[in-house]
């Protein structure tokens, strides 16, 4: 027995780690991490990073006696708990998840613990199985003396059973010489007749069989009070599990009206979800202002990103996408240059700063905030060509906009279009966002009187890829249209000096339509635009003046 403990304990110590990275989740604030997991030795433990398992892991459970349940919705998700105890864990595919549940499953079922009829566990070879071993111990000192003490009682049963056996086989042969006798019509020969106490073996069987009637009475006794007792601890067991679940439901209620602890990543965006509409954008908030701390804390990138490279031969004229970037560029640029009066009503002031004025209207599509966004802004000393270039040139994106966290520039139609792909930086409990869209760059022809000598636009419109098919995995499509108008304003010096900086304005008129797709509530998303955008312009336009500030004029 021992020897068969030992192997068991040496295979469970040797047997194969399992390990990877998971996401995570953290808290309330920063959501889902990833997490490098390890599953050993009947172990879950987790580390920040591979890199940091020599400095010791953060948390371990025991998986002995976890319970490891899939998520209802979420094919990628599944949760290990100990008691109040649960990991939240995610994987990026279902092929990684299930490879993960069968691991730790397999891990319980060698461990023991695992549920079935396969691995229920008996000791000594006998009919007792781990269930009456349990309530045995939780039966207290009382439950133990009663099934000692039936214990007992069937050794006694046994005994006696051993007992009558060889007493029915002494009055048998003791019967059968008799019988033999008869059927020869002879008196039994009393020195072939073997030596019994034939009245004395009849009391003695009497006796033992009496013994054991009482006995099993007995033992009927003792089950009966077994029974009675198992009754009432399942009673008990019955109330303080409805105690449990009042007290659980009275505290599950209290953390729903707390708006600063939240039990888990089931409140994140969605139909469903029960996060209040001002905590869902104190989360928002919260994930933008940390990217704005990054961002002003790290350099200008200027590793790992996409130079524009045209190809020789593919002018956009020829490109099948043609007809509709110039049909979309004429639109937006119609639509830009109309006033606040000429472009429908319904146009609402939300952003005043100096000369910077942004007006939208309040639109929704199938229950989608989109709301139509126009703003208007004039920056000195930069121009027009300036802006669309920083603002179209894919080598600087990656400087002025915060929320990008990967950009590919899928095809080079021609050195003044594009076509990207941008995935944007999950900010909890909002959706991870992706968006398709080609990008023009156009000097317009110019109306002197009314738009000055100098007219440049960026058009950005969402389209399709069959590479990039939309609302695959984990993140959802944006939709959008974009128009970047910029026009130039010189004010020539009276003494015919040349034109510098301090001579020249940009009047920039940004329009917007955005279809964020997914689900959020229409009052984050308009919270979300009204502080945003303004920040976005001015964020943009102190970039292109500074990186322009020591260069000459671009017109």
């Amino acid at each position: 027995m021992a020897d068969d403990h030992s192997s068991e304990d040496s295979d469970v110590e040797n047997q194969t780690e399992f390990a990877g990275v998971l996401s995570k989740w953290t808290n309330y604030i920063h959501g889902w991490q990833d997490r490098y997991i390890v599953l050993k030795s009947g172990t879950l433990s987790y580390y920040k990073s591979e890199h940091e398992r020599g400095y010791g892991c953060r948390g371990a459970l025991s998986l002995a006696k976890a319970i490891i349940k899939p998520h209802d919705f979420d094919e990628c998700r599944f949760d290990v708990a100990v008691n109040d105890c649960v990991w939240y864990l995610r994987a990026d595919t279902v092929e990684i998840k299930q490879s993960w549940a069968e691991a730790l499953e397999s891990c319980k079922v060698e461990s023991g613990y695992a549920t079935g009829s396969e691995t229920s566990l008996k000791r000594h070879d006998s009919s007792v199985s781990l269930q009456s071993n349990n309530y045995s111990t939780a039966s207290g000192s009382s439950f133990k003396r009663g099934s000692r003490a039936l214990h007992e009682k069937l050794a006694e049963i046994g005994t006696y059973k051993d007992i009558l056996s060889q007493q029915i086989d002494t009055l048998q042969k003791y019967f059968d010489s008799c019988v033999d006798g008869d059927s020869k019509k002879e008196s039994p020969n009393k020195e072939n007749l073997p030596v019994v106490d034939f009245k004395g073996e009849a009391i003695t069987f009497k006796t033992t069989t009496a013994a054991v009637i009482d006995t099993l009475g007995h033992c009927a006794e003792l089950v009966v009070q077994r029974e009675e007792s198992w009754r009432k601890r399942l009673e008990r067991e019955k109330e303080r599990r409805k105690h449990i679940e009042i007290l659980a439901q009275k505290y599950f209620e209290q953390l729903q009206k707390s708006r600063n602890v939240h039990p888990g990543p089931d409140l994140e965006e969605g139909p469903h979800s029960v996060l209040a509409d001002d905590e869902f954008y104190d989360a928002v908030e919260s994930g933008l202002d940390k990217m704005e701390e990054e961002q002003e804390l790290r350099e200008k990138l200027k590793t790992g990103q996409i130079p524009v490279t045209p190809p020789p031969t593919s002018p956009a004229l020829q490109h099948r996408l043609w007809p509709e970037i110039d049909r979309v560029v004429m639109q937006q640029v119609t639509m830009a240059k109309m006033g606040i009066g000429e472009c429908g009503t319904g146009w609402q002031l939300f952003a005043e700063d100096g000369e910077m004025k942004m007006y939208r209207r309040e639109e929704e599509v199938d229950g989608m905030v989109m709301d139509p966004l126009k703003a208007v802004h004039v920056v000195k000393g930069i121009t027009g060509r300036e802006v669309c270039h920083y603002f179209f040139n894919p080598k600087y994106r990656y400087d002025w906009e915060t929320t990008l966290e990967h950009m590919n520039v899928l095809e080079t139609i021609s050195d003044d279009t594009l076509i990207f792909f941008q995935t944007h930086k999950r900010i909890w409990p909002a959706s991870q966002r992706d968006v398709v869209f080609w990008s023009h760059l156009r000097n317009l022809p110019n109306d002197q009187d009314r738009d000055g000598p100098d007219v440049w636009t960026v058009v950005n419109y969402s389209t399709e890829s069959p590479d990039y098919p939309a609302n695959v995995g984990k993140t959802v499509r944006i939709y959008l249209q974009v128009c970047l108008l910029c026009q130039t304003r010189v004010n020539p010096p009276k003494d015919g000096a040349p034109i510098t900086r301090d001579n020249v304005s940009c009047k920039i008129t940004y329009c917007s339509v955005v279809n964020p797709g997914g689900w959020a509530p229409a009052s984050v998303l308009r919270a979300v635009y009204k502080r945003e955008y303004p920040k976005f312009l001015k964020r943009f336009t102190a970039y292109v003046t500074n990186q322009t500030k020591n260069k000459p004029l671009m017109f």
